[in-house]
């Protein structure tokens, strides 16, 4: 008997072909036209960063490709956007690497055309390891970036319409300030280091009574800015001093005051409140109305209110000044210690707190409403919901949605030259006002007719909080607008549910008053083999190309899904993926044999083994059924491939051989029902083997328009529990022929099997080329 199949082994290259097949039948394209429920995919757009496009984040977008694939096998018309997010800071930082330039020293125009030099490059990379993975994402009508004007364009109209409701104004307050990146960020870009620090041990002195009092401070630059000391007034230590006057180390006076936010049991009891240290001093200065003396810039450097220290960077001023106060006997000592410090997410620098006049969008009075949706969404796992309610808890301040940067959405305001009034234009074009002539004739307010552009940009989350209006057809297209959203499914990574999750939440309710997400799908970070988050800085980054130009993306994908359940971290190792490699082996070596045999749809009446193996398919069946209704890939990956190889493989095939080959109806039917299901069932987890051995056994149409197989609930689930003694006995009767040097196909004189396998008995008697075969309580073997 010839096999269909031709191909001895399963390889790698045949990936290509199937790539082919599906872009000359149009499978990843989106028909809106299509008479099936849409599942709509708020797909994360990737960034391209740099190179190399590390593995783990490669894995993250293959399990994504398997959200939409399910989708498509559960009945759906899926809308798989493919965007790339090309707005931000990163991408600055890139060019200005790859060019040896600084953005500030370059004409804007020159420094944006690079940016989208550099993003092109990096773009194309990043498409060419989707597709090595088999992404099923629209890449023609629904491909995407942010930086492009349509989508700049919606940034802009929703932030128009988000005015002209109210929810924008303008304030000068303390802010987040990165002074690398020399912009404001916000609360949400914020992550904290252990990072050692000198604890430095000041004397202070009351000017009333003469008395030395220590304050422990780990910003000694800032005592330029020092406008208050407090005490706790339960601090025995102090309380009985009342008002008085304290002289800091350079000479100023400033009030000793008794309040509740001074620890007693932190250092000597009493702490210095400078503007600013951080936000504990902002509230402070704000409920005392103490008078702010700003002392650090917005380059990092001392300003002139730092006296002979201005010019010099945070660290060399801090240096110099421990160095001439430990000259002149002010300080009383020095500890070393880890602090935990604020740094920017971005610039990965320790953030400063500095007064800037910023566009604000008012989110604090919608907190409830924001509760109540997150406790809506369907959380996979249902575990990272915390997540996002503990960030909702956590919001203090109005977002400060306003950027000094280039390469990103401008925001489109222009100010009158004379009274400064702010003016927006009507939405329904992308303005550039940094460069394009107002839209205005003249000032509403004072009638001058000169303006001039505001020239920030957005924080990049004002482009990306609207992914989930723009590929559902917001204020584009009603008719998807009504079929597409509220959108089915977010997928993303978890550190991002305080950013991009919660500020899509934000805007979309702002703008629609409704919830943006049916579900949200949360994974784990990729690990090296030791455990540890992969990162550039830490230099334990893998290269996906090389391993899949290697294993295939199959292999990849497999590696990925069936390695951690969903939410968890993954651990990349080669081994691993050589691991998934032996079992695609398998799957199509099973494929193969079967191939030989005349497909046959229907059978009377089943034999026995074919009805246990098909109760244990069908058990399989319906776990895998339950992982996929929860997007949790690990459950139908090992639960196939336990079957696949454990069972039907190493058990099923060989005892039905024998029928098969004298072309057994009901052998035949129950390994083609078999191999049918296992391919559905793993076809959004490998799917190019799967269409492979589908197209080449049972249809000219692709895998990935069939549905899952449906379990059934009477599959005789009683047969199952014969399914232990089953392989206890083969494997019994394999090492009995092994410990006695016996090929596994000869002959045995006689076996006496357990009662309850009577039912197989033919099929174990030409399985095992039993002479005599008897029944008794248990097995023996001559």
């Amino acid at each position: 008997m010839e096999p269909k199949i031709k191909e001895n082994r399963w390889n790698k290259d045949i990936e290509a072909e199937i790539k082919k097949f599906w872009l000359e039948k149009k499978l990843n394209d989106f028909d809106p036209k299509i008479d099936k429920p849409v599942f709509s995919i708020d797909t994360p757009p990737p960034y391209p960063s740099g190179k190399p496009w590390h593995i783990g984040a490669t894995a993250h977008y293959s399990m994504i490709d398997t959200v939409a694939r399910t989708g498509r096998m559960s009945g759906f018309n899926v809308l798989f956007p493919t965007g790339i997010d090309r707005n931000g800071l990163p991408v600055e930082l890139y060019t200005e690497k790859k060019n040896n330039i600084s953005m500030h020293k370059i004409p804007r125009e020159e420094f944006v055309k690079l940016c989208a030099e550099s993003l092109d490059d990096l773009e194309a990379y990043m498409i060419e390891i989707m597709q090595s993975f088999g992404w099923s994402g629209d890449m023609k009508k629904f491909r995407y970036r942010t930086d492009s004007p349509e989508y700049r364009k919606l940034t802009q109209e929703t932030f128009i319409e988000l005015w002209n409701k109210g929810l924008i104004y303008e304030d000068t307050r303390p802010n987040n300030y990165d002074i690398k990146t020399r912009t404001t960020i916000a609360d949400a870009e914020i992550e904290y280091q252990d990072i050692q620090t000198k604890l430095v041990y000041l004397k202070f002195r009351i000017k009333e009574t003469g008395r030395d009092i220590i304050i422990a401070t780990t910003r000694p630059e800032l005592i330029f800015s020092c406008a208050a000391v407090l005490y706790n007034p339960s601090d025995e230590r102090y309380n009985k001093l009342g008002k008085k006057t304290v002289v800091t180390p350079i000479g100023d006076e400033v009030p000793l005051i008794a309040h509740p936010y001074a620890k007693v049991e932190f250092g000597s009891g009493v702490v210095m409140i400078c503007s600013y240290g951080d936000y504990a001093d902002v509230r402070i200065f704000r409920e005392l109305k103490l008078k702010e003396k700003i002392c650090i810039d917005e380059n990092g450097r001392m300003n002139k209110n730092a006296g002979k220290y201005a010019g010099l960077n945070i660290k060399e001023a801090r240096e110099e000044i421990i160095k001439e106060f430990k000259n002149e006997n002010k300080v009383d000592k020095i500890e070393e210690i880890m602090h935990r410090t604020p740094m920017s997410e971005r610039g990965k620098c320790p953030i400063e707190i500095i007064p800037m006049k910023e566009w604000y969008l008012k989110q604090m009075e919608f907190k409830d409403v924001l509760r109540k949706f997150a406790n809506e969404i369907k959380f996979h796992p249902e575990d990272k919901r915390q997540i996002l309610l503990d960030w909702i808890e956590s919001v203090s301040m109005d977002w400060p949605i306003t950027r000094r940067r280039f390469y990103g959405t401008e925001v489109p305001i222009w100010y009158c030259k004379k009274c400064n009034t702010p003016h927006v234009p009507k939405p329904g074009k992308y303005y550039q006002p940094w460069k394009d002539a107002a839209t205005f004739k003249k000032c509403e307010k004072c009638g001058n007719e000169e303006f001039v552009g505001d020239s920030r940009t957005f924080d990049t989350w004002m482009d990306s909080s609207i992914s989930a209006l723009f590929i559902s057809g917001y204020k584009r297209d009603e008719e998807l607008f009504a079929k597409a959203f509220p959108v089915t499914i977010r997928p993303q990574a978890k550190e991002i549910i305080r950013t991009w999750l919660y500020y899509t939440m934000l805007r979309t309710y702002l703008l629609t008053g409704k919830n943006v997400f049916k579900h949200v799908w949360v994974s784990g970070h990729g690990v090296d083999e030791h455990g540890v988050k992969m990162s550039k800085s830490l230099g334990n980054v893998v290269d996906p190309v090389p391993v899949i130009e290697k294993y295939g993306g199959d292999a990849f994908r497999f590696w990925n899904m069936s390695e951690a359940t969903l939410g968890s971290d993954f651990r990349y190792s080669e081994d691993k993926i050589q691991s998934a490699q032996k079992f695609l082996t398998k799957l199509w070596n099973i494929s193969r044999f079967i191939s030989m045999f005349p497909v046959k749809k229907t059978a009377k009446e089943l034999q026995p083994a074919d009805r246990w193996v098909l109760a244990e398919l069908n058990k399989a069946v319906a776990k895998s059924a339950a992982g996929y209704g929860d997007f949790n890939f690990f459950v139908p990956a090992n639960e196939m491939k336990q079957f696949s190889w454990n069972i039907f493989a190493d058990h099923y095939l060989e005892m039905v051989k024998a029928r098969a080959y004298n072309n057994d109806l009901s052998a035949l039917y129950t390994l083609h029902y078999c191999l049918q299901s296992i391919i559905k069932m793993l076809a959004p987890i490998s799917p190019f083997i799967t269409e492979k051995v589908w197209l080449s056994l049972y249809s000219k149409e692709s895998i990935h328009l069939e549905e899952f197989p449906k379990p059934n609930k009477k599959a005789g689930e009683e047969l199952c529990k014969l399914t232990d003694l089953i392989i206890k006995t083969n494997s019994e009767i394999w090492k009995f022929k092994k410990e006695k040097g016996l090929a596994l196909n000869s002959e045995l004189k006689k076996v006496i099997l357990p009662e309850s396998l009577r039912d197989f008995s033919e099929d174990l008697k030409s399985m095992h080329r039993i002479t005599t075969l008897e029944f008794g309580k248990e097995l023996s073997i001559e």
